[in-house]
């Protein structure tokens, strides 16, 4: 149902992941205790979501052992300025969910105009050493940013979690995370329900397949390597999501798809050298 990718520090992690974000409370502590038993094992936050209580609150109720799962958490760009209270967070993200530890953190978007990226990178790589996270990543990093970071530290991400859909491909920044080992992730692959979804060249694909569009375009996903991360709030949806194992995209479809990228395709023109998330 589920494979696995290797991260760079020799971790496992599962190929297509359950996000949370806009879930809070009962319905997110609902809908990730449904997601884990219907087969779900990496389980996406963060502490901008406002609901890693309620994720680690579905987590013990899904009965599924906590070494079955890849959690992942993200350090929200307002704590990066003191490293103490960066660590605390990090510590407030377990204590909140109830864990003894993380399976992956990243650091949320760079906020490059603040220029404190690097200083918090290192707490992450402080964490790590005290156990309290297994692996160390980001998001929305461009190649600048983590360049800085391997010339600075001397340590790269192991995950680099991105918007990336059909509109937005990402073609060169995934050809660079690949060429340093880094794991790209996409972040809203469906595009939130609001753009590719519609699009008239995947519902064709979608019907000489007999599969969804949404099953198309994970399995573009999955084909390009990436980590699909989609947010499924109905049972049916959720389900749906998992079943792109039974079929394969061919190298024609896979060009199609590759060719609806537009050069101004994110969602919300959220360009991680201009936004600044606190």
């Amino acid at each position: 149902m589920n494979s696995t990718k290797k991260l760079a520090d020799g971790y496992d992690i599962p190929s297509i992941g359950f996000g949370t974000v806009f879930m809070k409370g009962e319905d997110c502590a609902n809908n990730v205790a449904q997601a884990i038993r219907h087969g779900y094992r990496l389980i996406d936050t963060a502490i901008r979501y406002d609901n890693e209580g309620a994720v680690g609150e579905g987590i013990r109720r899904s009965g599924v052992p906590r070494e079955e799962l890849f959690v992942t958490s993200k350090l929200r760009a307002q704590f990066y300025k003191d490293p103490d209270v960066a660590l605390e967070m990090i510590e407030e993200s377990l204590y909140r969910m109830g864990l003894d530890y993380l399976d992956l953190y990243l650091l949320h978007w760079p906020n490059p105009k603040q220029d404190l990226y690097v200083q918090a990178w290192q707490v992450l790589i402080e964490a790590q050493k005290r156990g309290l996270v297994r692996s160390i990543g980001v998001c929305n990093f461009m190649p600048e940013h983590l360049n800085r970071l391997e010339d600075e530290t001397g340590v790269l991400p192991v995950v680099n979690q991105i918007e990336l859909h059909p509109y937005f491909s990402q073609e060169e920044q995934r050809a660079f995370d690949a060429s340093k080992g880094i794991i790209t992730e996409a972040w809203s692959p469906l595009s939130r329900g609001r753009t590719v979804i519609y699009d008239e060249t995947l519902k064709a694909i979608a019907a000489e397949k007999g599969k969804t569009v949404g099953q198309i375009i994970l399995r573009w996903h999955y084909q390009l390597g990436v980590i699909a991360i989609p947010k499924a709030g109905s049972e049916e949806h959720q389900l749906e999501n998992l079943a792109i194992f039974d079929f394969e995209l061919s190298d024609e479809d896979m060009q199609k798809i590759n060719a609806l990228t537009q050069e101004n395709g994110r969602i919300d023109n959220q360009d991680p050298r201009e936004f600044e998330e606190f």
